[in-house]
């Protein structure tokens, strides 16, 4: 295990995550922390803990509604479909890298 210092909402945190795992929280933490500082900056919601919770919520119908049973993704994980799409990025900078050449 490995500890990351992070920062949400303006508040630090010491995070513990496994190895090779650090990007993907640091994702995660940039992700919820733009959530918080929107709904915080909207001024609709008022106080950390209402903030959390609703920032929570949207993430939490967000994921909902990538796995719903009807969906092109329904029987893979967030984290296969973010493999699934780095390895599409990797093939499709592999393909479009001897363009890059050409120009």
């Amino acid at each position: 295990m490995i500890h990351l210092d992070v920062t949400i909402m303006g508040h630090p945190y010491r995070l513990a995550c496994r190895d090779g795992e650090e990007k993907t929280l640091r994702e995660a933490v940039s992700y919820l922390d733009g959530k918080m500082c929107a709904l915080r900056d909207s001024g609709k919601v008022k106080g950390t803990d209402r903030i959390a919770v609703m920032a929570a919520l949207s993430v939490a119908a967000e994921f909902l509604s990538v796995k719903s049973p009807q969906g092109p993704l329904s029987d893979l994980s967030i984290l296969e479909v973010k493999q699934k799409l780095d390895a599409m990025h990797q093939v499709l900078d592999a393909a479009l890298s001897p363009q890059e050449s050409l120009l």
